[in-house]
């Protein structure tokens, strides 16, 4: 209904923009003039008797005006010479029923020809940016696929593409994309990883038998990649092997730089698994400073990190590998007694899990601590 009111309202004013000029003579604005240069002519005269103004100016404004008033006056009476009393009435009446009739059916018919009545209203501001972003998305799109119809070997062109078609969506697309890049470019081990998260991404997050390996392909390339590796315990904790998919993620973050972006994601995935993220150790910067100490500095330095994550257990206990690397601290650093009774400790904490006690009994046998 407010849609067919707004209708109304512009045709309404269309129409009064055409018929007010047919409303007016033609020759109003030449009589208005001389009734102005007329009042001029009379100022002047006024001024004169005041004398406001000197009678060599006056008499030289009473020229100039009365120039005009003759301009106009002539113009005036050449119009209505022209056209009587204004454009003939018969013109004047078909325009106003042209502006009548015409202009609101022509605006309800090409409205309906190429508007959408049927369709409900949208607000404006999120329809805008709707259409902006899947337009400018879309064509771009578009552009590069035309690109590589006439360039069909343009390796940087997939490169743009398949991760596109990832955010899309268009998953067996970018898996065709990433298949292009490697037999074009050669393997690497990213882009198996990448190769394989499309594979993975086509089949609703399941890993396939071709997603392994193409995981796998890539460890063998670089055991460093992480996305390959993740998701290869992603594989294990979907086969069942949780422990496997667990030790997988722990070596990860165990590994990991202080900064890496993925590592949440990681922690994420161990927590899903139900397992803690193991303690951290020192980081790059750690290392770095404690290369810049005396031998004396550097001791305690340890020795603080050491009491730290021996702080950590005593909190959380069912972290096997940060008491691995406890004990193992506590060897190296000569600290037998502490480590006969961390190994105490440690028994303690995982008497609940007998597969955590058996591998924390290994673990205790091959480091030669005595309990």
């Amino acid at each position: 209904m407010a849609l067919w009111l707004i209708i109304a309202l512009m045709s309404a004013a269309a129409i009064f923009a055409v018929l007010w000029p047919l409303s007016r003579r033609v020759s109003a604005r030449g009589g208005s003039d001389i009734a102005v240069y007329r009042d001029q002519l009379d100022e002047i005269g006024r001024d004169r008797n005041a004398g406001l103004i000197g009678k060599a100016e006056a008499e030289a404004a009473k020229v100039e005006v009365s120039r005009r008033l003759l301009a106009a006056a002539d113009t005036a009476a050449a119009e209505n010479k022209t056209t009587g009393k204004g454009s003939p009435l018969w013109r004047r009446r078909a325009t106003a029923i042209a502006a009548l009739v015409l202009l609101p059916v022509g605006a309800i018919a090409l409205y309906l020809s190429i508007g959408s009545p049927q369709l409900p209203g949208e607000p404006l501001a999120a329809h805008m940016r709707e259409v902006h972003r899947n337009g400018s998305i879309a064509a771009l799109v578009a552009q590069a696929e035309e690109q590589l119809e006439h360039h069909p070997n343009d390796v940087r062109g997939y490169e743009v593409l398949a991760p596109v078609y990832m955010q899309l969506g268009r998953f067996d697309e970018a898996v065709l994309a990433r298949r292009k890049i490697l037999a074009l470019a050669g393997e690497t081990a990213a882009r198996q990883a990448d190769l394989g998260e499309a594979l993975t991404a086509a089949a609703n997050g399941i890993i396939t038998v071709d997603a392994k390996s193409a995981f796998e392909r890539a460890q063998a390339l670089d055991s460093s990649d992480f996305k390959s590796k993740f998701y290869i315990g992603v594989a294990a904790m979907q086969d069942g092997e949780r422990d496997k998919a667990i030790a997988i993620w722990r070596g990860m973050l165990a590994a990991a730089p202080p900064d890496a972006p993925w590592a949440q994601s990681v922690r994420q995935a161990l927590a899903q698994a139900g397992a803690t993220a193991p303690a951290p150790g020192p980081n790059a910067a750690d290392v770095a400073a404690a290369s810049q100490m005396n031998e004396k500095d550097r001791g305690a330095m340890i020795r603080g990190m050491v009491a730290q994550l021996a702080e950590k257990l005593r909190q959380n206990g069912g972290d096997i590998d940060g008491w691995q690397r406890l004990l193992r601290a506590y060897m190296v650093l000569g600290e037998h007694e502490k480590a006969r009774a961390a190994a105490i400790d440690a028994r303690k904490a995982l008497s609940g899990d007998p597969d955590k006690l058996r591998r924390i009994d290994a673990i205790i046998k091959t480091l030669g601590i005595e309990s």
